[in-house]
């Protein structure tokens, strides 16, 4: 009797540990591409790979230019700019800011904005730095 109920309990515990629907889920670490499989308690693997953000690193055709060939900005987009985040270094909303630029987050050139969801003030250095990258 209790051999027949310990073969019974072996056979069930044998078809859940093989069953199909409770395979552990398996990750392919996109650095490595080697595999990695998440552990009984549902943790991700120890050294889970980091997600980069692209950007297009060709100009966008199309981006409106003057007659020197520099993109257009909106005069508009950096009044409200300046009106909706005060200089850094005054603390006006208008007239010049010393050390600061109006930076887009997004390239114009790369498909970005002219709007104030794309902007951000920019320390001169930091721009310059930035500008050599772009």
């Amino acid at each position: 009797m209790v051999k027949s109920i310990f073969i019974a309990l072996m056979v069930s515990c044998f078809a859940l540990v093989s069953a199909p629907s409770m395979a552990r889920p398996q990750v392919i670490h996109s650095a490595t591409g080697h595999a990695a499989s998440y552990s009984n308690k549902g943790h991700a693997p120890r050294h889970a790979p980091k997600i980069k953000q692209t950007t297009p690193t060709k100009a966008v055709t199309g981006v409106k230019r003057d007659a020197n060939g520099k993109i257009l900005r909106s005069q508009t987009a950096k009044n409200k700019f300046k009106k909706s985040h005060p200089c850094p270094s005054t603390g006006k909303s208008s007239d010049a800011c010393p050390g600061y630029v109006i930076d887009h987050v997004q390239a114009l050139k790369h498909g970005g904005a002219d709007n104030l969801s794309n902007m951000q003030w920019q320390t001169k250095e930091a721009a310059k730095a930035k500008d050599k990258v772009e």
